[in-house]
């Protein structure tokens, strides 16, 4: 049957009647089909899915509101205005939203509380259906102000609230892998180069790579962890101290891919084979320091796509009157290359 067959519309855009029409069911089972709402046949579902195909029917956003009571939109603030970190977890996030024909509204906070207070009125007067929050640390965050109504996800920087809805890297899983390709290489004398202490992602590696260390019957390389900074000069500066101190040191396991990429410099620079001396793996699979490093880098990768991703699956099931409050982690995964 054609278009003309299914009765379209003078102005020759179809509507969801001809739709109907054409697939020979009643409006409202044509508009359940196209919402993935309702229970019907297969079979039902299919014709209307053909008729849609065949009259390239689109429909109008502004009808699903009014239907449904929801602006198909999603807010998603972060505070990375780089975007280092929070580009990977939006791109997760509109994959999964991107299927349900969902928009993404980005806000950048740059850390600013009043910035995020501004974002926040807009993104309420867009009506939007739920708010993802995301960061460039995982240091947990206090939940938004005022959003109870709204459905709300924190990806990578968890809420300090444990009624919200958290989705965060593993890094204990991420540092097992790291510790334990290591010890899979004959490597027992580690030391940890990582980044401020006041940093959640700094603390936590650390005191990780402690316990699978002693699980394992080690101890690091000076008994304790090397606090400083997230930069290469850190690493260079580190390195050369535990070189000085602990010569014997057969592998530098980093705190993220700029520490380590400085560690291997300064490996390089003190004739120091790497990794036939001294492996050295980092954090985060950063591509611009891990292939750029010599040799290039081991690392594990926080899998920031997938965090955004599942924060947005999780979101779908709030807005759904589903909710699973709570901390949700994602494993990590370990990149071998050259640096092991």
């Amino acid at each position: 049957m054609t278009a003309d067959a299914a009765g379209s519309s003078s102005s020759g855009r179809a509507k969801l009647a001809d739709v109907a029409r054409l697939a020979g069911v009643s409006v409202g089972t044509a508009s359940k089909a196209l919402s993935g709402s309702g229970r019907m046949r297969p079979e039902t579902r299919q014709r209307v899915l053909e008729a849609v195909a065949e009259l390239d029917f689109r429909p109008n956003p502004q009808a699903q509101s009014l239907h449904s009571g929801r602006s198909w939109t999603v807010g998603l603030m972060t505070t990375d205005g780089i975007g280092r970190f929070s580009t990977p977890v939006l791109l997760g996030a509109e994959d999964a939203l991107g299927a349900g024909k969902i928009s993404v509204l980005l806000c950048d906070t740059r850390g600013d509380a009043i910035r995020e207070q501004h974002h926040l009125r807009n993104l309420m007067d867009r009506r939007v259906d739920g708010i993802i929050v995301t960061g460039r640390r995982t240091d947990a965050r206090p939940p938004l102000e005022g959003v109870q109504r709204i459905p709300t996800v924190y990806a990578l920087s968890p809420s300090t609230d444990p009624d919200d809805i958290s989705v965060v890297s593993d890094d204990l899983s991420g540092v097992r892998l790291a510790v334990e390709h290591l010890l899979a290489t004959g490597r027992t004398r580690i030391a940890h180069i990582t980044g401020p202490a006041h940093h959640a992602a700094a603390r936590d590696r650390a005191r990780h790579t402690l316990d699978v260390l002693g699980g394992a019957g080690l101890e690091l390389v000076g008994g304790r962890a090397q606090f400083g900074e997230w930069s290469e000069a850190w690493g260079r500066r580190a390195t050369e101290s535990i070189l000085r101190t602990a010569p014997d040191t057969d592998a530098l396991f980093c705190g993220n891919d700029q520490i380590a990429r400085g560690a291997a410099d300064a490996l390089r620079e003190n004739g120091v084979d790497t990794p036939g001396r001294v492996a050295v793996v980092g954090y985060d699979n950063w591509d611009t320091m891990v292939l750029a490093c010599r040799p290039p880098l081991t690392t594990i990768d926080t899998n920031l796509t997938e965090v955004g991703r599942q924060a947005a699956l999780r979101l779908l099931d709030a807005i759904g009157s589903h909710p699973e409050p709570g901390v949700h982690t994602v494993p990590c995964r370990l990149v071998v290359r050259e640096s092991t």
